[in-house]
């Protein structure tokens, strides 16, 4: 089982700076709303950057509505009015990178949701793909391993089994941030990671019984050091 996460850009500026460029082709009726988007090809040489650059940016805009992919068609400039449209952008172009604090709270908030859900609606094979993220996570907690990406793993096939398209996104979007974060911080040190075996096997048997309220206990159980940890940061 992979990692299946949202890209997001090693250069956020470079990523900005399209979005920017996107804009002023919009402002300079290069572009109206409505109209076709030209090519990553196209686009990655009128900007002089790689494709991989435009596809990021592209993806980014489609994200907060502002393009629309259209199969076999090709890109669009969403219908929106172009002051709306100019707004949109400066608000995305300013948004700042989420704290760690504010990622805990919203990873806490998202997945005592999705661990109830994913209790009431998990199918057999979301029940083994589970289990699969689980004995991953603990072979390498157990032999002193980093084990950051198998635990996040474990994490979202409990959002995937929770049957909810939307809370599942909002989790694979948090979820590098996540990763960099729990290194820089050393969250999950190796005596943390054993102690989160037990923890992990609870969640697992709550939704394996489909006992949403055990569930959505056990996850708090397993959250409490973890928030308590954030907030010790300074």
């Amino acid at each position: 089982m992979k990692l299946e996460i949202l890209t997001i850009s090693e250069n956020q500026k470079t990523q900005n700076d399209i979005i920017g460029k996107i804009k002023g082709l919009i402002n300079y009726k290069n572009l109206e709303p409505g109209d076709k988007l030209p090519s990553e090809r196209s686009l990655s040489e009128k900007f002089e950057v790689s494709r991989s650059n435009v596809r990021d940016a592209i993806q980014k805009m489609e994200f907060y509505g502002l393009l629309k992919s259209i199969p076999q068609s090709g890109t669009f400039v969403a219908n929106i009015g172009v002051v709306a449209m100019n707004g949109m952008i400066d608000d995305i172009l300013g948004l700042e990178a989420p704290d760690f604090k504010s990622l805990v709270e919203t990873r806490i908030l998202l997945e005592l949701k999705t661990v109830r859900l994913a209790a009431l609606r998990r199918t057999d094979e979301d029940l083994e793909n589970i289990k699969i993220s689980l004995d991953a996570y603990k072979e390498k907690a157990l032999a002193g391993e980093d084990a950051v990406q198998e635990d996040l793993l474990f994490h979202l096939a409990i959002a995937k089994a929770c049957g909810n398209s939307t809370m599942n996104t909002f989790m694979l979007t948090i979820t590098p941030q996540i990763i960099i974060d729990f290194g820089k911080y050393h969250v999950c040190d190796i005596d943390q990671a054993v102690v989160g075996i037990q923890e992990h096997e609870d969640i697992f048997e709550a939704i394996k019984k489909q006992d949403p309220a055990l569930a959505k206990q056990k996850m708090k159980d397993h959250f409490k050091i973890l928030y308590q940890y954030c907030y010790k940061i300074k």
